[in-house]
């Protein structure tokens, strides 16, 4: 039962996000598609999965194994100080910081996470910002970039 009450509550947010996304409108055209493309596939995939969980319906619920409570509520965490700081740390030390804390929460060491991120989050940051030309913010690294 589960799995079809998570069903509908995606449904329900895919219809929040269509009645949302179709109103989006940018004053001036920029892109051939425009800014609502975006929520609306995102509502599209949502309300498909939902569908599926609804039909599909669900197993036995299981109870997490100890520890994951903490752990979800500690990625829930990482997630929202991600949001807070994306603008004034910038992309690059935003999404390195986040990535290895989320790799220590699946029980990943120090340095392998870390270094994914610092790798990661340039190479993101290049791609996005310079060749697909989507302005990232640059935050505390503004001077060096």
């Amino acid at each position: 039962m589960n799995d079809r009450i998570l069903g509908i509550g995606a449904l329900a947010l895919a219809a929040v996000m269509l009645g949302y996304g179709w109103g989006l409108e940018a004053p001036f055209s920029y892109e051939p598609l425009g800014p609502r493309a975006f929520p609306l596939l995102i509502a599209a995939v949502m309300a498909i999965c939902g569908v599926v969980l609804v039909v599909k319906g669900g197993g036995q619920v299981q109870t997490n194994p100890s520890g994951a409570n903490l752990r979800i509520a500690a990625m829930f965490l990482v997630i929202v100080g991600y949001a807070v700081f994306f603008e004034s740390a910038g992309f690059i030390v935003a999404t390195a910081v986040m990535t290895m804390l989320v790799g220590r929460l699946f029980g990943g060491g120090w340095l392998w996470p870390a270094i994914a991120g610092v790798v990661g989050a340039s190479a993101f940051f290049y791609l996005f910002d310079r060749v697909l030309d989507v302005v990232l913010p640059v935050g505390v690294l503004g001077g060096w970039l």
